[in-house]
C-alpha cells in the first residue's frame, strides 16, 4: 500500500484568495443555516415515467434487432433523459442553461458489472445534442458511443434517440456528458458501476457511498461565446467558479447558504464517486482533517493508494475510500484549479470550491469546517507528479493484467498548439488551433460512422500520420515560429483487428504554450506503460517501461514537455475518437479517428446500426433498417 502525505494542521481559509465573486475570507455559513441546504444533496433516478414506458415499448418492438449480447444480459436498464433549458442562481447572478432532468449535475446511472442500460434521450432544448458514455466500451456498439459527427449527429430540438449502453468489464466509477459544443457544461452525470451480482469488491465493502462531482460555472451562455471565439479564431472563455455537486461553495458570493453538504456517521467507512467534470482544468482535491485511500481509476481497480489529496484530470474518475474518525464536526472537501501553464499566465479559475462533509450526532460546534491544508496550490507540480507517478494496477489472480507484448504498430503522435489560415466569410486571418502530429481535426459534414460503414468516399481519409512531419526539439524553451502553422483534415488512423498497439504521445513548446493534455481514447482501455519529462528517447526511455502493473485507463494526463507511453489491444472493431479533454484544445482541432476493421466472424465485427440514428443536417443519407451494410474494409 502506498501512502502519500502532505498534512498540516490549521482551521478556516485557504491559502489564497479566489477572484471578485469567490472570496477565501468571506464570513463562514453558520451550521444553522447551512443544515437548511440539504436539498441539493446528491439526486438518485427517479421512477419510471411514461416517456420510460414509451422508451421500454420502443425496445420491445425492436428487441429483435438491439438485444445486448449473451454476456451482458445480467440485468437491462431503461432510463429517460429529458434535455431541456433550466434556470439557476450562482455568484449573486441567474442563467438558464442545458439540463439533464433539470439537474445539475444530472442523475446518476447505477449497474451491475456487464448489465445494459438504454437511455431514450428527449431533446427539448433549441440546439442539436449528443450525449457519450465516458469510459464505457460499448463492445462492437460504437453507434451509441455519442460524439458528434464522429459516431452520430446532433439529436436534433424536437426529436429524441435511445441510446444503448453496454457495460462489459468495467467496474467502478465512470460518467457519461454532452459530446457537441460545450454543452457538458451542464450535461454530465456520474455512472456507478457495482461488482457482478454475487461478487465484492476486492476491499472490505463501505457501509455507504456519495458521489462528487467537480464541474465548471459560467456566468455567460456559454455555448454562445465558444461560438464566438471560434469564428473570430479568438481565445475560449475561462470559467467564473468551479462547483462541487454543482455548488461553489462556502468562499462565493451569494453561495454559502446553498454549499452542498454530505453527512456521515462516525466510525463508519465510505466510498466516494469522484468525477472530474471541469471542462478545461486538472484539480487537486482533499478533504480537512481526514487521509483516504484511492482504490480504482477510470472504471478499474488500483493497488490501494493512501494520501492526503489526489490530483485528477478532465474526464478522470475515481473510487476513493475515506473512514469517518475525526471529532465529531465540519470538515470542507476543497478542490482547486492545478495549472500547468507557465506561471507568468494568470488568466485562470483561482476560485477554491468548497462543499462540507459533517458529522451527525448532538454535538455543538459553531467553528469554521476545518479546511485542508494538504490541498496543493495552484502551481505544485511536483505533488502532482508524485501522486500520478504511484498509481498502479490492482493486477492480481482475479484482476489479471493483460499488457501487450508483441507490438505490431508503433505511433509518435505530438500534441501542440499552434494557427491554422482562418476563413470567416471574405476575410482570412489566423486562428489559434490545436494539433496531433500537425493535423487539425475538422469534423465531416456526415459523421465517421455512417460513412464507413456505407463506404461512402470524400468524408475522411485514411493518412493520419504515425510520426510528425518533421523532427525538432520539442521541449525547448524556444521552438521556431515554422513549426506553429497546422494543417486542417479530417485524417483517421485505420487499425487491423487485434493488433498490438504502442503510442507514444509527446507534448511540444510550440508557441510557448506547453501544459498537461488528458488524452481519452473511446472504446477501450489503455495501459499506461510509462512515462517521463523532456523528448522520448526510443532507445534508453522503453527500458523503463511497467510491464507488470501499469494502470488501465481511458483518459491518461499527458505531462507537460513531457511523454506518456500507452498499449492496447485493437480487440473493440468501430469508430473511436481519440481527443484531449481540455474542451478549448478539443474545439481547436486536438483531435484524430482511430477506425478498427472487422475481425474474421460475426463476434469480432461491427454490429448492425439500430433501425433509425439522427439524420445529418448536411446529408440526406440515412441508415435505415432496411438498408444494406455496405462497409468495406480498406
Amino acid at each position: 500500500m502506498e501512502y502519500i502525505n502532505r498534512s498540516r494542521n490549521s482551521r478556516g481559509g485557504p491559502e489564497v484568495r479566489g477572484t471578485a465573486r469567490c472570496d477565501a475570507f468571506m464570513p463562514l455559513v453558520p451550521a444553522a443555516a447551512a443544515a437548511d441546504s440539504r436539498k441539493h444533496r446528491r439526486m438518485r433516478m427517479g421512477s419510471r415515467s411514461p416517456l420510460l414506458l414509451e422508451s421500454a415499448a420502443l425496445i420491445l418492438l425492436l428487441g429483435c434487432c438491439i438485444l445486448p449480447p449473451p454476456s451482458a444480459r445480467a440485468a437491462v436498464h431503461y432510463h429517460d433523459f429529458i434535455l431541456k433549458e433550466t434556470n439557476f442562481t450562482r455568484l449573486c447572478s441567474s442563467k438558464s442553461m442545458m439540463t439533464v432532468n433539470d439537474s445539475l449535475p444530472g442523475p446518476v446511472i447505477r449497474v451491475h458489472k456487464g448489465d445494459t442500460v438504454y437511455v431514450n434521450v428527449h431533446n427539448h432544448g433549441g440546439y442539436g445534442v449528443t450525449i457519450h458514455w465516458h469510459g464505457v466500451k460499448q463492445p462492437r456498439n460504437p453507434w451509441s458511443d455519442g460524439p458528434e459527427y464522429v459516431t452520430q449527429c446532433p439529436i436534433e430540438p424536437g426529436s429524441n434517440f435511445t441510446y444503448e449502453v453496454i457495460f462489459s468489464k468495467e467496474e467502478g466509477t465512470l460518467w457519461w456528458h454532452a459530446h457537441s459544443d460545450w454543452t457538458r457544461a451542464g450535461v454530465h452525470g456520474a455512472i456507478v458501476v457495482y461488482p457482478k451480482e454475487g461478487t465484492t469488491y476486492p476491499f472490505e465493502e463501505p457501509d455507504g457511498e456519495e458521489v462528487v462531482v467537480l464541474g465548471s460555472w459560467y456566468q455567460a451562455d456559454v455555448n454562445k461565446e465558444v461560438e464566438e471565439d471560434l469564428s473570430s479564431g479568438s481565445d475560449t472563455p475561462r470559467s467564473d467558479a468551479y462547483v462541487i455537486n454543482g455548488q461553489p461553495g462556502d468562499f462565493c458570493d451569494c453561495s454559502k447558504d446553498f454549499t452542498y453538504r454530505w453527512s456521515v456517521d462516525y466510525g463508519k467507512r465510505y466510498i466516494i464517486r469522484l468525477v472530474n467534470a471541469v471542462m478545461n482544468a486538472e484539480m487537486f482535491f482533499a478533504i480537512g482533517q481526514h487521509n483516504f485511500t484511492v482504490v480504482g481509476m477510470d472504471g478499474a481497480y488500483i493497488k490501494p493508494l493512501v494520501t492526503s489529496f489526489v490530483m485528477i484530470a478532465p474526464g478522470q474518475t475515481m473510487d476513493i475510500l475515506v473512514t469517518a474518525n475525526q471529532s465529531l464536526g465540519q470538515y470542507y472537501m476543497a478542490t482547486r484549479q492545478y495549472d500547468s501553464v507557465k506561471p507568468d499566465v494568470t488568466d485562470y479559475d483561482k476560485v477554491n470550491a468548497t462543499a462540507i462533509l459533517q458529522y451527525t450526532g448532538n454535538y455543538t460546534d459553531t467553528s469554521a469546517p476545518f479546511f485542508p491544508d494538504t490541498l496543493p496550490i495552484y502551481y505544485d507540480y511536483k505533488s502532482a507528479i508524485y501522486f500520478m507517478s504511484h498509481i498502479r494496477s490492482l493486477a492480481n489472480e482475479e484482476y489479471p493484467v493483460d499488457v501487450p507484448r508483441n507490438i505490431t504498430t508503433f505511433m509518435y503522435i505530438t500534441a501542440s498548439m499552434g494557427e491554422v489560415d482562418f476563413v470567416n466569410g471574405s476575410d482570412t486571418r489566423i486562428g489559434l488551433a490545436s494539433s496531433l502530429n500537425n493535423v487539425s481535426w475538422v469534423n465531416p459534414s456526415t459523421d465517421v460512422l455512417m460513412a464507413y460503414y456505407r463506404n461512402l468516399s470524400g468524408y475522411f481519409t485514411t493518412d493520419f500520420p504515425d510520426w510528425p512531419e518533421k523532427f525538432f526539439n520539442f521541449t525547448a524553451d524556444d521552438v521556431p515560429d515554422e513549426y506553429e502553422v497546422a494543417i486542417q483534415g479530417t485524417k483517421v488512423k485505420m487499425l487491423n483487428y487485434n493488433e498490438e498497439v504502442e503510442i507514444v504521445f509527446q507534448g511540444t513548446n510550440v508557441m510557448d504554450a506547453s501544459e498537461d493534455h488528458p488524452m481519452h481514447l473511446h472504446g477501450y482501455a489503455f495501459y499506461v506503460v510509462g512515462a517521463g519529462y523532456g523528448n522520448f528517447d526510443n532507445e534508453t526511455d522503453p527500458k523503463s517501461y511497467n510491464l507488470v502493473d501499469p494502470p488501465e485507463v481511458n483518459t491518461v494526463s499527458l505531462p507537460k514537455k513531457g511523454w506518456t507511453a500507452i498499449r492496447f489491444r485493437a480487440s473493440n472493431p468501430g469508430v473511436w475518437l481519440w481527443h484531449c479533454h481540455l474542451d478549448r484544445h478539443y474545439s481547436w482541432g486536438m483531435t484524430t479517428v482511430f477506425i478498427v476493421k472487422n475481425g474474421g466472424t460475426p463476434e469480432t465485427s461491427i454490429r448492425e446500426p439500430p433501425p433509425y440514428m439522427p439524420p445529418c443536417k448536411d446529408s440526406s443519407l440515412q441508415l435505415r433498417k432496411s438498408g444494406p451494410a455496405l462497409m468495406k474494409d480498406t
